[in-house]
């Protein structure tokens, strides 16, 4: 059995940022990810997010990719939201892309704090500027 341990941060969006993902909402959403990823063998370590966006810190196994689990996640979390939760809300759908960078040993304990601490975030800092701050710490060039 081979150890392996490669940290990945991925955030992704609700579609056109909908502001959809109430706590209540985050709560049943959240559990039902962690729940549904252990099926799958995806290591979840931490998940949070605000209204119109996910974060979660992944340990990326041995056979999976980082396309697989973002689809894995993210397909899987809608259909069970708008088929199967119950919730009464407007359809939940994301946006296509997503963001994923992978994280030291060292930082993942600042990744996990900024991760559980998103409302606190989020009351100084919108989504769009938190992308964009993103994009430019990890030199991400949006095609034109």
């Amino acid at each position: 059995m081979p150890f392996i341990k490669v940290w990945l941060h991925y955030v992704w969006a609700t579609k056109n940022r909908e502001p959809l993902l109430t706590k209540q909402i985050r709560q049943a959403l959240f559990e039902h990810i962690r729940l549904n990823a252990k099926t799958k063998q995806i290591f979840v370590d931490r998940i949070n997010g605000h209204l119109d966006h996910v974060h979660c810190l992944v340990s990326l196994g041995s056979s999976q990719s980082v396309d697989k689990i973002a689809q894995l996640l993210k397909g899987e979390a809608a259909f069970w939201f708008n088929n199967k939760s119950g919730i009464m809300a407007p359809k939940l759908q994301w946006q296509e892309d997503y963001f994923c960078v992978s994280i030291s040993e060292s930082g993942s304990d600042s990744v996990r704090a900024y991760i559980d601490n998103q409302e606190v975030h989020h009351q100084k800092k919108t989504f769009a500027q938190e992308y964009e701050e993103f994009m430019t710490k990890y030199r991400f060039q949006l095609m034109q």
